[in-house]
């Protein structure tokens, strides 16, 4: 039995976290602590998110708001 704490070996996981990441380079932020810190996000939290740790869909939610697109727009052209 898998345990909770087991990261999950995912490509698609890691592709949603690069999209998040490139997300916040196209925002004008190099820093993932300086965009967290100002967004109101937990650093660490979010930089697993860009790391493609599992994600729960309402940090996915939250970050989709900060970046005011769709979920749609934030799948589109993923795989």
């Amino acid at each position: 039995m898998r345990s909770e704490t087991m990261e999950i070996e995912d490509p698609r996981i890691k592709q949603i976290g690069k999209h998040i990441k490139d997300l916040r380079i196209a925002k004008g932020y190099s820093s993932a602590e300086i965009f967290a810190y100002e967004h109101g996000l937990n650093r660490v939290s979010y930089w697993r998110m860009e790391k493609g740790c599992n994600i729960t869909i309402a940090s996915l939610l939250r970050i989709i708001d900060i970046h005011h697109i769709t979920l749609q727009e934030f799948f589109m052209g993923l795989e």
